[in-house]
């Protein structure tokens, strides 16, 4: 027991005196300060307050500034630093747009399984009658899709991940990494966001999979990311699926949210898999 105390003080230690991760916190910070002065009268504007739940219309004003900054921060990082964006696997060669559109794939066809195999058990029902609204976002919610993918990428897997692996290994940077991710999602939504945070810190570790089996280009990445959000944003926007209530929210996802759900769980727990055994 004293041996097990003496470790853990000595990996606290270690956390707490760690360059890269200061040098992560400030990238964070420095990207607060320059993001309230624009979010502030957004929200006054928008009259949210937090920790008032916010509206899809409310947040996507609010997010458009904040990821507005990010090329600029990074900018100013990767120059502090001596790097440029391809030492965070953008480099916008062919092979990552090869990448980025095998990743949209497999994010579709991830979630496709999932909601069908859900379908064929009776827990969701298809409203084909909506088809016609999907006309309608399905282009929008793509490109939308893409860039919070790529930022969020950029961000997470790219500058956040390289920058803890001067300090620590792969898989202890990727938790660290995929915990801050999980956790900055509570800006957002607080209640609905709780029971989410297994499912986005297990989808950041499997993003990071993504990126070291894609010889560390984010392209693979970016496009499950990408998937993703473009799939369960369609659906949601065209309002194509519907719960049945005869399963467990536990299974298919409190308050509708995947994520918040075993379903959602195994879906990346697949995708894990298949980049793993397939892919790597």
């Amino acid at each position: 027991m004293a041996i097990f105390d003496q470790a853990t003080n000595r990996w606290l230690v270690s956390l707490m005196t760690s360059t890269a991760l200061l040098k992560v916190a400030a990238f964070f910070i420095a990207w607060t300060a320059l993001w309230l002065p624009l979010a502030i009268p957004i929200a006054i504007l928008l009259k949210w307050h937090p920790p008032k739940a916010i509206t899809a219309e409310q947040k996507l004003p609010l997010l458009a500034a904040l990821y507005l900054i990010v090329p600029l921060i990074l900018w100013g990082a990767s120059w502090v630093e001596g790097r440029s964006f391809s030492d965070y696997g953008l480099d916008w060669k062919l092979n990552v747009l090869v990448s980025l559109g095998l990743g949209l794939g497999l994010g579709i066809l991830s979630l496709t399984s999932v909601f069908t195999g859900q379908w064929l058990l009776g827990w969701i029902k298809w409203h084909s009658e909506n088809l016609q609204c999907l006309g309608q976002v399905i282009l929008p919610v793509l490109l939308l899709g893409l860039w919070i993918g790529c930022t969020e990428e950029l961000i997470f897997r790219g500058f956040v991940i390289t920058e803890l692996q001067k300090d620590y290994s792969l898989w202890v940077a990727a938790a660290i990494s995929s915990t801050i991710f999980a956790v900055l999602h509570l800006v957002w939504e607080q209640q609905d966001t709780l029971p989410q945070l297994p499912g986005l810190w297990l989808m950041g570790m499997v993003l990071v999979l993504a990126r070291w089996v894609d010889t560390g280009s984010l392209g693979l990445a970016w496009g499950l990311h990408a998937g993703w959000i473009w799939g369960l944003t369609c659906l949601d926007s065209a309002e194509l699926i519907s719960y049945t209530g005869s399963c467990p929210t536990w299974m298919t996802g409190l308050g509708g949210k995947p994520l918040a759900g075993a379903a959602g769980i195994i879906c990346l727990l697949a995708t894990g898999i298949l980049l793993q055994w397939f892919l790597a």
